[in-house]
C-alpha cells in the first residue's frame, strides 16, 4: 500500500519528513557494536593491555534481519600484520524510507596496533549517487582526517587525549583480555560515520548456549553502552561475534559466506520512517497557527537531551513549547560583536563547509553582505527550496555534496542553510527532535539562526519561525543528534493543550 505521505512532494510540501542518518540510520547502521546495559553503580575499569593475548585470524559473514527478514549482509576479516592487525568490514543493506526503497554500501578498513587500538582508517559509505570517503591517521596525540564527497576534499585534524578504539574491533579487545563475568570496561570509540569519538563500555553478563547454524555453540554475552542504547552481543571463540541484537528489530546472524551471497534474497526493511515514529494522542489540525502547544512526556530520560531552553519549557514531564515571534530586527548586527555563545556556531565542520569557495561565492549571489539577517534567511531558504530537491538520502549529510547531487532529505537541508547562514555572517545551528503529520510525530532535523535572537527555522517545510510541532531534542551540530538514538522506540507523547 502507497504510504499517504510518499506521494509527490509538490502536493505535500509541508509535511515531508524523513528519519535523522544520525539519529535513527546511525543506530541501525553503526550501533551494532554499541548500546547500553542500564546504568551501574560502579566505574567501569580501564583495560588492562598487559593481558591481551595474540588473537585468532578469522573471516565472518552475517545475515542482517529486521523482524526475522533478511535486509542485508556484513562481511568482517581480521588479519594479523607484523605491526598489529587489519579489520576489514563491509555492509549492504537495502533500507525503506518514506515508501523508497535505497540500496546503502558501507566499507570500512582499519589497521589496529597490537593493543587493538586505531593507527589508522580508510571508510567509504554509497547510496545512489551519494558517496562519501574518509581516511584518518592517528599520530601521537593528533588524528588527522581528509574527507572526499564528489569535488569536495576537506582536511582537518583532531585532538585525542585517549587512545582510540574501532567500534567493530572491540569485540577483538575484550575476548582477548580475557574477560569474566561481570568485568566491566569502558573504551574511547572514534567512528568515521560522525567524525567523533564516543565512550562506550562493555560489560559481560554471562556465559549462555546459542543455536546458530544447527549448532549449539557456547558464548559470552555481552552489553554494551552507548548513550542509553540497548545492545547485546553473543560472543564465540577469539572474539568472533554469533549473534547481535538492538533496536527496531534488527538483529545479525552469523552465517556462511554462501548463505550471506546467495541464500535468502535481500528484502526491504519495514519503512523505518514509520516504525521509529511515535503515534500522538490527538489530531492536530493546522499546525502552522498554533502558538503554543503543551505535551506530557513519558517513558525516556532526558540525560543528554535538551528538551528545556529557549522556546521550550521542561517541568516535570510537561513540555510547553512557544512559537516565537520575529520582531524587525532594524539593523544588521556586527558579526565581530558577538559572544562565543553565538560566534562558535559561525566556523566550519567537515559536514558544514561554511568556509569553503563554492559555499561563499553561492552565498553573495544568493544575499547582500548589508542586508538584515532576516532577510538573508529568507532568501536563503526560498533558494535551498528552489534548487534541492526533496528526497529521502541514505548518505552523510554534506552541505557541498547536497548543492553538487541538488537533492536531500531534512538532514541536506539542514546542513546546507547551516553552512549558507554561517558563510553569509549568521550564526546557525543543526537541531534534531520529533515534528508533527497526519496523527503522528516523526524524526526530522531543523535550524536554530541568530538573527539578533535564536529563532528556529526549518527550511525543508519553508517555516521561519518553524511550527510549534518541532519538538527539540538536540542542538549544537551533527553529532549532537546521536543523543535521539536512546529515545527511538521507547518516548510516548500525549497532547495536553493546543493554543492558536
Amino acid at each position: 500500500m502507497k504510504l499517504p505521505f510518499a506521494m509527490s512532494f509538490k502536493r505535500m510540501k509541508p509535511f515531508w519528513v524523513t528519519v535523522l542518518v544520525f539519529g535513527l540510520l546511525f543506530a541501525v547502521l553503526f550501533s551494532m557494536r554499541m548500546g547500553l546495559f542500564n546504568k551501574y553503580l560502579y566505574e567501569p575499569i580501564n583495560m588492562s593491555f598487559s593481558s591481551i593475548e595474540s588473537s585468532t585470524e578469522r573471516d565472518s559473514w552475517m545475515n542482517i534481519l529486521q523482524n526475522g527478514r533478511k535486509i542485508g549482509a556484513s562481511h568482517t576479516a581480521f588479519i594479523k600484520t607484523r605491526k598489529g592487525f587489519i579489520l576489514k568490514e563491509t555492509l549492504y543493506m537495502r533500507i525503506n524510507t518514506m515508501g523508497l526503497v535505497q540500496d546503502i554500501n558501507l566499507k570500512t578498513i582499519g589497521r589496529l596496533n597490537t593493543d587493538y587500538t586505531l593507527s589508522s582508517f580508510d571508510f567509504d559509505i554509497s547510496s545512489g549517487r551519494f558517496v562519501f570517503s574518509a581516511k584518518g591517521v592517528v599520530s601521537g596525540n593528533v588524528l588527522s582526517i581528509r574527507t572526499h564527497s564528489l569535488d569536495s576534499t576537506n582536511n582537518f585534524d583532531i585532538k585525542i587525549k585517549e587512545r582510540l578504539y574501532m567500534a567493530a574491533g572491540i569485540m577483538n579487545a575484550v575476548e582477548a583480555s580475557g574477560i569474566k563475568a561481570g568485568d566491566e570496561y569502558t573504551f574511547q570509540v572514534f567512528d568515521p560515520a560522525t567524525m567523533s569519538s564516543e565512550p562506550v563500555r562493555v560489560r559481560v553478563i554471562g556465559n549462555e548456549e546459542v543455536l546458530n547454524m544447527g549448532t549449539r555453540k557456547k558464548v559470552k554475552k555481552v552489553a554494551m553502552m552507548f548513550k542509553g542504547l540497548t545492545q547485546l552481543a553473543w560472543v564465540g571463540k577469539n572474539g568472533e561475534v554469533i549473534k547481535e541484537k538492538g533496536i527496531l528489530g534488527i538483529s545479525l546472524e552469523k552465517t556462511t559466506r554462501d548463505h550471506a551471497l546467495f541464500g535468502l534474497p535481500v528484502e526491504s526493511s519495514q519503512d523505518l520512517t514509520i516504525v521509529a515514529s511515535v503515534p500522538s494522542s490527538v489530531f492536530i489540525n493546522n499546525a502552522g497557527k498554533l502558538t503554543r502547544l503543551e505535551v506530557e512526556i513519558s517513558g525516556i530520560k532526558y540525560d543528554h537531551l535538551y528538551l528545556d531552553g529557549g522556546r521550550q519549557s521542561l517541568k516535570d514531564n510537561l513540555l510547553v513549547i512557544n512559537k516565537e515571534s520575529l520582531p524587525d530586527f532594524s539593523t544588521p548586527y556586527n558579526i565581530n560583536g558577538l559572544k562565543r555563545p553565538q560566534s562558535k556556531f559561525l566556523e566550519p565542520t567537515p559536514f558544514i563547509e561554511s568556509a569553503h569557495p563554492k559555499i561563499q561565492n553561492l552565498v553573495k549571489r544568493i544575499v547582500a553582505a548589508d542586508e538584515k539577517p532576516l532577510k538573508k534567511t529568507i532568501k536563503l531558504v526560498d533558494w535551498i527550496n528552489k534548487n534541492i530537491e526533496k528526497r529521502p538520502v541514505l548518505s552523510l549529510p554534506d552541505a557541498l555534496a547536497t548543492i553538487e547531487n541538488g537533492a536531500g532529505d531534512c538532514n541536506e537541508h539542514a546542513v546546507l542553510l547551516a553552512a549558507l547562514a554561517r558563510a553569509a555572517g549568521i550564526p546557525a545551528k543543526i537541531e534534531a527532535g520529533l515534528v508533527y503529520l497526519n496523527g503522528r510525530f516523526y524524526y526530522h532535523a531543523w535550524n536554530l539562526l541568530y538573527l539578533g535572537e535564536w529563532i528556529t527555522v526549518d527550511s525543508l517545510f519553508g517555516q521561519i519561525p518553524a511550527d510549534v510541532t518541532h519538538i527539540r531534542f538536540s542542538s549544537g551540530e551533527l553529532k549532537q543528534q546521536l543523543d535521539l538514538i536512546n529515545i527511538i522506540g521507547k518516548i510516548k507523547l500525549k497532547v495536553i493543550k493546543q493554543t492558536k
